[in-house]
């Protein structure tokens, strides 16, 4: 009996060690020795009190910057200013939407425009995680056509954000040989092997992290010092490459590249269009975030030309009513507006009728120039300033602005 046990015990013992040995052959290692303890964090994690953070031993903290083309996490500028102010080490993370390599390449555009003018410490990070129905070779040209994107525009180093198995099956060895690995695996001690990295730099162990400063749970993280950017430098606004001119004409379309301070009410303004036009026509998101870079299409058939008259169509209308209202013809309307189908016109849109000779004349929208007064445009456009100031809701008529747009 006593011979039987001690057989046993060894064959446990044979067992355990061949388990451990297999454990330590085919785990994942860092890339260095020197392994920094951090976090990452977005909007879930609401105010952070990063000094309790630091105090806690935690060296390094990655925060979400975006999400898609049109996204900034609600806490990205206040976690990158407190962090920095408490003396943490700072990473930037963008979350991938994307589904074709140009959807790929606005959000590599969109997430270098939120990050600029900071100054990160890390390698900026890729989470791609959400495929739909993508094939492994589209991941694949998605992944590298932002990762390639945002490092040309931000001159800086950059990450992939990978669980386990996507870093095992989704992941090609072109991207493991370029970009090194952020990976997420919860239970084991060290991450498990993987046939296209060697190591890793960034460990992401549970998201059921405890952290003092944060209330609730958080993600931990180990990262190698080699997430470390060699120099901690500013990332300056990117430059568009070769950008259309303002008010260039490409296909019947007005290109406007954002600057600076601009806002969507601001173009609209400038170019006598509508900030639901430029949403409709850009697939805009949230009309109050664009960015410097940013291409803006404004078809030309949505600027207000002062020498033009603009109909708003109503219900029951048609385009041979309006062209025998306005004396003008089906062909002229059709053309001016290009219309493809002149049996299909809806309630709400904008018609340019020209020059309109009908008593019952639509409202002009007139954008006022520098030397205009009320006074003068009333002239021109035979009505009187009590009309336009009633039309427009004007509080002071000697008080009007360049680029101001009246109804007339």
């Amino acid at each position: 009996m006593k011979k039987l046990f001690k057989i046993i015990i060894v064959l446990l013992m044979i067992i355990v060690f061949s388990l451990l040995r297999h454990t330590y052959v085919y785990a994942l290692s860092p890339s260095s020795n020197v392994v920094l303890a951090g976090i990452d964090v977005s909007n879930f994690q609401g105010i952070v009190d990063y000094s309790k953070v630091k105090a806690s031993g935690i060296d390094i903290v990655y925060i979400k910057a975006s999400q898609g083309d049109s996204i900034v996490d609600k806490f990205f500028r206040t976690n990158y200013d407190n962090a920095k102010a408490n003396g943490l080490k700072v990473g930037f993370y963008h979350f991938m939407t994307a589904r074709s390599k140009e959807q790929a390449i606005r959000e590599a555009e969109f997430f270098s425009s939120v990050i600029a003018n900071t100054i990160p410490d890390c390698k900026l990070a890729m989470d791609f995680e959400s495929f739909g129905n993508l094939s492994v070779k589209e991941i694949n040209d998605i992944s590298l056509a932002f990762l390639q994107k945002v490092e040309e525009l931000t001159k800086k180093e950059l990450i992939v954000y990978s669980n386990a198995y996507n870093a095992r099956a989704t992941f090609g060895i072109e991207i493991a040989s370029r970009y090194p690995l952020w990976i997420a695996e919860y239970g084991p001690e060290v991450p498990s092997s993987n046939v296209n990295w060697n190591y890793w730099e960034g460990f992401q162990f549970t998201d059921e992290g405890r952290v003092n400063g944060i209330d609730g749970f958080v993600d931990r993280d180990k990262f190698s010092i080699d997430v470390l950017l060699d120099k901690s430098e500013e990332i300056e606004p990117a430059e568009p490459i070769n950008p259309p001119a303002d008010d260039e004409l490409v296909n019947n379309e007005i290109v406007y590249v954002v600057k600076k301070g601009d806002t969507l009410s601001e173009i609209a303004l400038k170019y006598g269009t509508t900030v639901e036009d430029l949403v409709r026509e850009n697939n805009i998101s949230n009309a109050n975030l664009i960015y410097v870079g940013q291409r803006i299409i404004i078809r030309k058939n949505d600027v207000v030309n002062e020498d033009k008259s603009v109909y708003i169509v109503k219900r029951g209308d048609t385009l041979s009513g309006l062209a025998l209202r306005f004396s003008t013809t089906v062909d002229v309307l059709v053309k001016l507006n290009n219309i493809k189908n002149p049996n299909l016109i809806y309630v709400g849109q904008r018609l340019i009728i020209g020059e309109s000779k009908s008593l019952d004349r639509p409202i002009i929208r007139y954008r006022v120039k520098r030397g205009d007064c009320l006074y003068r445009i009333a002239r021109r456009f035979g009505t009187t300033i009590k009309h336009i100031v009633q039309l427009n809701s004007i509080r002071n008529p000697n008080l009007i602005y360049v680029g101001q747009i009246l109804r007339i």
